[in-house]
């Protein structure tokens, strides 16, 4: 703004010293030109001093002019009256023309002024488009997005803040400039500049609080309307670089949970196959000692047969983790998973009743599935039926068929899992909080039944059962009465 002010006193100098010194060769010639010479001379000096100087210039050498043409180019010559001759009309003509002339050049100075700072927005946009394009991570973008607002606007410093979550105050993301750092803003939305020397402007991304833009100057900052719109669509790249920094810290935790995740399934591998060898040979020794009568020996071989299961279970998940553990879809009544689950944990159950329900009237249920790994998820959810509920109360199950699926349920009068757990039930490693510190597995059980499940297309879920206790719904792919009429024929 200085800048322009002093172009502005600069040309009115030049153009008025050219005004006087027109008018001075013209006066000593008066009687050799017309008053049509005098106005063209005149209106070329006004046009030179409306475009160099704007439209007040314009205005004040045309009413000199005015003065000048009535007072030297007019006879009686070095008086000023309107009523000299009739030729007051070309004063009024010329005044009139000059006015216009000056008002329309004016306009077409604005609109080239206005088109020249579009056109260096269109380049600033450009350049900043590439220099977070060329910079290497965001929050190199974003110092970068801070340097050409600040250069743009043309303030002493440009401050990205964030505030992520719970953030208590905002954080600093990036500044371009030089002194020391502003003060934090306080809030994200309505704030009103504490200062004139300081523009605090909101940036949004979808409709959502991502920060505050702090331009800062040792002088009042005063923008006009085209300004702060541009401000506005720099803002907007700012806000963007906010997200992108965002998003890749989000992608970082991510690739780090996931290469976390990869580690933890390599170390269980690692360590569960290593572990096989140890437990073999101990209950080799175990079974050895028995032989000599040391009652001490069963329990060993009770805790190694309890380890080699846990184990079992570790590899089984890791392998079922990355997608390695084989599973033969073949054609297998579900009463046949049912009875061999049955007679697996009858020796368990002892004395505890165990009711099935299976409507035998109706035609044999046939499924696509896994019989071994069918039947180990079943034995799974008899056996955990078995540990967490009253021994007094029987467990059932119950067979059907719901839709294209076969569903076998079991359900007991345990104490159920709290709403709060319900979601965690399935995940590797998760013991309910009621179960007794010696439960007999490591959580795993129910995390390896569910994945079984999926790797057949079956589901596995879980619902209370009414009047207490609990019921899992294993899924499995039913074959269509159809198929079977073919496989009959």
């Amino acid at each position: 703004m200085p800048q322009v002010a002093e172009r502005r006193w600069t040309s009115a100098l030049v153009w008025t010293a050219l005004f006087l010194f027109a008018t001075y060769i013209m006066a000593g010639v008066q009687g050799e030109i017309t008053e049509a010479h005098v106005a063209l001379v005149y209106l070329l000096v006004i046009l030179g001093g409306s475009s160099g100087g704007g439209r007040a210039l314009g205005f004040t050498l045309a009413a000199l002019a005015f003065v000048a043409i009535d007072f030297y180019f007019q006879p009686p010559y070095g008086r000023f009256e309107i009523s000299k001759r009739p030729d007051w009309l070309v004063l009024i003509a010329f005044m009139a023309t000059a006015l216009v002339a000056t008002q329309l050049l004016a306009r077409a100075n604005e609109k080239a002024r206005e088109a020249s700072r579009r056109a260096e927005e269109i380049d600033r946009l450009a350049a900043l488009g590439a220099e977070t394009l060329s910079t290497g991570s965001a929050s190199h973008a974003l110092t970068a997005i801070a340097t050409v607002v600040r250069d743009t606007i043309g303030t002493d410093a440009c401050e990205i803040w964030v505030r992520d979550g719970d953030m208590k105050k905002p954080e600093l993301a990036a500044r371009a400039g030089e002194g020391p750092v502003g003060t934090p803003p306080e809030a994200f939305a309505g704030v009103e500049n504490p200062d004139p020397r300081t523009i605090l402007v909101p940036l949004e991304v979808h409709a959502r609080s991502v920060g505050m833009l702090s331009l800062r100057h040792h002088e009042a900052i005063a923008l006009d309307a085209g300004a702060r719109r541009f401000l506005s669509a720099l803002a907007y790249y700012a806000a963007l670089g906010l997200e992108r920094v965002r998003l890749v810290a989000e992608a970082e935790r991510a690739e780090a949970l996931r290469e976390a995740d990869r580690l933890k399934d390599a170390l269980l591998a690692s360590v569960s196959h290593d572990l096989r060898t140890p437990l073999t040979t101990i209950k080799a020794l175990a079974h050895d000692i028995a032989g000599d009568g040391d009652e001490r020996a069963a329990t060993i071989e009770q805790q190694a047969d309890r380890l080699n299961r846990m184990v079992a279970d570790l590899l089984d998940l890791s392998r079922l983790n990355a997608g390695e553990l084989p599973v033969r879809a073949e054609l297998n009544a579900a009463e046949d998973v049912v009875g061999a689950a049955i007679q697996q944990v009858s020796g368990a159950f002892g004395g505890r009743e165990l009711r099935t329900s299976i409507a035998w009237s109706e035609p044999v249920l046939v499924g696509r599935f896994d019989f071994v790994h069918a039947l180990r998820i079943l034995v799974n959810l008899l056996e955990n039926a078995h540990k967490y509920s009253p021994r007094t109360q029987p467990v059932d199950i119950e067979l059907s068929r719901a839709g294209n699926m076969i569903e076998i349920s079991v359900a007991d009068r345990g104490p159920g899992v709290p709403a709060a757990e319900r979601e965690r039930i399935f995940e590797p490693f998760y013991r309910p909080e009621r179960s007794t510190p010696d439960a007999g597995s490591a959580g795993l059980g129910l995390s390896i039944a569910l994945r079984l499940a999926m790797a057949q297309g079956g589901t596995l879920t879980y619902q209370d059962r009414e009047g207490g206790g609990s019921v899992f719904r294993l899924g499995l792919p039913a074959v269509a009465d159809a198929a079977m009429d073919a496989l009959a024929g």
